[in-house]
């Protein structure tokens, strides 16, 4: 009896041994891959935070035999889910033509912010993307494509205050970061409103992303209050006043000769740039009150709106590009 345990145990090691524990969760991986056009890929990223696949579009350099950096592009509120994206409603893709650099997107996250959750939601269900954005996806990205392993970050809207936290919470990961008409400000009334007027189209709790609105976890979120963390990464930011400007016209080729987009562009787009601009001047005078270097374009005109992230992209490139060579 005794020889018979043995034998079998000394199996079981075996078998252990060759296939590891029988309960090991799944490492994230990629899946699949595709090449969409000679320009894009798209992959299909299993995430092991949360347990779900995740697709990931990458437009690819012009030359993919030199290894170059990466860029991290966010989408806003939408999470890329909808119409509203980079790709459906800016020219990124002629943009980065030309260029080497890999540019990676992911397709989800909508109204999540790109953070992780504290307690899995009844609507959103699990999100984790802080750890998918900064552990998980860089060593797939840079394992599957001839990279630098230089990032950058950029994001819109909701991903504005999503990509300054992921930089505080990754030091050195990212190079840069870019945060194109987002607000720094998490933990006081003015920035809660704005996050829960994002959270409510998705029918979210906000109190299971951070926890209570008053506790300690939207202030551990807040980069206005964690700006010191900063140091060390180069920081650009936008924003427009709220006031018409070039691209709150009829004639305009975001709008399209619709009146109807046109006004609710220049009310609503109006009236979340104007809170947006305050909370990217307060980040500004804290930034510099830390002796901390960013670079900010404050607009005399412009809502929140994609032809103004346009340009954002096309003017801040140039000086990502540098901080990525």
């Amino acid at each position: 009896m005794g020889a018979i345990l043995t034998v079998t145990a000394t199996i079981a090691a075996l078998v252990a041994g060759v296939t590891g524990p029988a309960s090991a969760a799944p490492q994230s991986h990629i899946v699949s891959s595709y090449d969409d056009d000679p320009q894009q890929v798209t992959l299909i990223v299993y995430s092991a935070s949360m347990n779900r696949n995740i697709p990931v579009t990458v437009l690819t350099p012009r030359n993919r035999a030199v290894a170059s950096p990466t860029l991290y592009l966010l989408n806003g509120a939408g999470g890329g889910e909808d119409s509203a994206t980079w790709d459906a409603r800016t020219d990124y893709k002629k943009f980065f033509a030309n260029k080497n650099v890999y540019v990676v997107t992911p397709i989800g996250g909508a109204f999540s912010y790109y953070t992780d959750w504290q307690r899995d939601d009844p609507a959103l269900g699990r999100n984790k993307w802080q750890t998918f954005l900064t552990k998980e996806l860089p060593p797939l990205i840079d394992g599957k494509f001839n990279t630098t392993k230089r990032n950058g970050l950029a994001g819109i809207s909701m991903a504005g205050t999503s990509v300054l936290n992921l930089a505080i919470a990754a030091p050195g990961l990212y190079k840069s970061v870019a945060a194109f008409s987002g607000c720094a400000r998490t933990s006081d009334p003015v920035g809660q409103q704005y996050i829960r007027f994002v959270l409510d189209r998705g029918g979210a709790n906000m109190e299971n992303m951070w926890g209570p609105l008053d506790g300690p976890g939207w202030r551990a979120n807040d980069p206005y209050l964690n700006a010191a963390k900063l140091r060390g990464t180069k920081i650009y930011m936008t924003s427009g006043t709220g006031l018409p400007g070039p691209h709150e016209r009829l004639d305009d080729p975001f709008v399209e000769g619709d009146p109807f987009f046109l006004a609710n562009q220049a009310a609503l787009g109006g009236l979340i740039e104007v809170a947006i601009d305050q909370c990217t001047r307060q980040m500004t005078t804290r930034l510099a009150q830390l002796r901390i270097p960013a670079k900010v374009n404050l607009r005399p005109t412009g809502t929140h709106s994609w032809g103004y992230w346009q340009d954002d992209l096309h003017q801040t490139w140039p000086q990502l590009a540098r901080d990525l060579a």
